[in-house]
């Protein structure tokens, strides 16, 4: 795929543009991210002469990293709960807001020719429809010329923090999903295929007749897959898009949430996109490269301006308000310290 290519080509100029200094920065974790983090850092690169060497390797992995020291941060779609930050000693913030959309492989068929509603859309994923031109389906497009063609369902292999926004989703819209499944960074499937990663997931996808699978809508855009409009909470029709994104994450209440525990599946809203979710950046509240750990902060802080905001928003991702910015950088002031005791960064910073 011409968008796989292009990411792994990023990610590799990325971390071997230049040898590693003690103040490069290492990252692991979500691939819903990387298509942001790689443009960022190739910018920040040129700027700033700091490397951002990050491994896509699924949010399972990122944190598993993360707690193990072995990067200068990790980043996990699915957000961790407070006292699990606390026994790791780790600090979390949200970074950018997107979308994972369903997108199939039917010939005759293009983006918004097909709709599901959750109900549906779990039972295809739990194994219970079978077929494309099943009753359920045929009766939400009664317009679609649907194929009697098996359906292939498409899933990540890998720990996966797009997984867990996906998980959550069918859990709060399937009672059956939620008791036989649940919502986790890795789940087991009841019935389809496994690839790594978004890149792999949306290669599946590409090659297979009749599948559907679940990528970040960036990697649906750029690959010009074939994606599915959603029913959502209000009952409203909706395409994927960085406004409908936008819609789903206005009704996220970051100033009350306890650590930034905050997760936006299944948001009330004519305009809101149902599978919506964030991504959280880890790091530890006392790091074992604090030089590294300093310039994290600065390459995040820098991707927070408006420039960094551009970028995100150029690949149909929502940047976090100047507010939650505000207090993201307060957090890290106060929890975020060297062996002295003396915060790494200044909230005026």
């Amino acid at each position: 795929m011409k968008f796989t290519k292009v990411l792994v080509a990023v990610g590799l100029a990325v971390a071997s543009a230049v040898p590693a200094f003690a103040a490069d920065i290492s990252g692991a974790g979500s691939t819903f991210v990387y298509p942001i983090l790689a443009k960022w850092a190739d910018a920040y690169k040129k700027e700033n002469g700091v490397g951002v060497n990050y491994q896509s390797i699924g949010s399972g992995g990122g944190i598993k990293q993360i707690q193990s020291r072995t990067v200068t941060f990790g980043a996990s779609d699915m957000p961790l709960k407070p006292a699990d930050l606390q026994k790791s000693g780790l600090v979390q913030f949200p970074v950018v807001s997107g979308g994972d959309v369903p997108v199939v492989n039917l010939d005759g068929l293009k983006s918004g020719d097909l709709k599901l509603d959750g109900a549906t859309l779990a039972k295809i994923f739990l194994g219970d429809i079978k077929t494309w031109n099943d009753p359920a389906i045929a009766k939400l497009n009664p317009n679609a010329k649907l194929p009697s063609q098996a359906i292939v369902v498409v899933h990540r292999s890998d720990g996966s923090g797009t997984t867990f926004i996906w998980t959550d989703y069918l859990s709060k819209v399937s009672e059956d999903w939620k008791s036989k499944v649940g919502a986790a960074t890795a789940v087991e499937w009841p019935a389809g295929i496994g690839a790594k990663g978004n890149e792999g997931v949306a290669n599946n996808v590409a090659n297979t007749k009749g599948a559907i699978g679940y990528v970040e809508y960036a990697y649906a855009k750029q690959n010009k897959m074939t994606s599915v409009d959603m029913i959502n909470k209000d009952g409203k029709v909706v395409s994927p898009s960085a406004a409908a994104f936008q819609a789903a994450a206005a009704n996220a209440d970051w100033s009350n949430s306890d650590h930034y525990f905050v997760v936006i599946t299944d948001q009330h809203g004519a305009d809101s996109w149902p599978i919506a979710g964030s991504t959280f950046v880890l790091i530890p509240t006392q790091p074992n490269d604090e030089a590294a750990t300093k310039e994290a902060l600065k390459f995040f802080a820098w991707a927070f301006t408006p420039k960094g905001d551009a970028m995100a928003a150029g690949l149909d991702y929502v940047p976090m308000p100047a507010k939650v910015v505000e207090g993201i950088k307060k957090v890290w002031a106060s929890d975020i310290k060297n062996s002295g005791g003396q915060p790494l960064f200044a909230a005026s910073n």
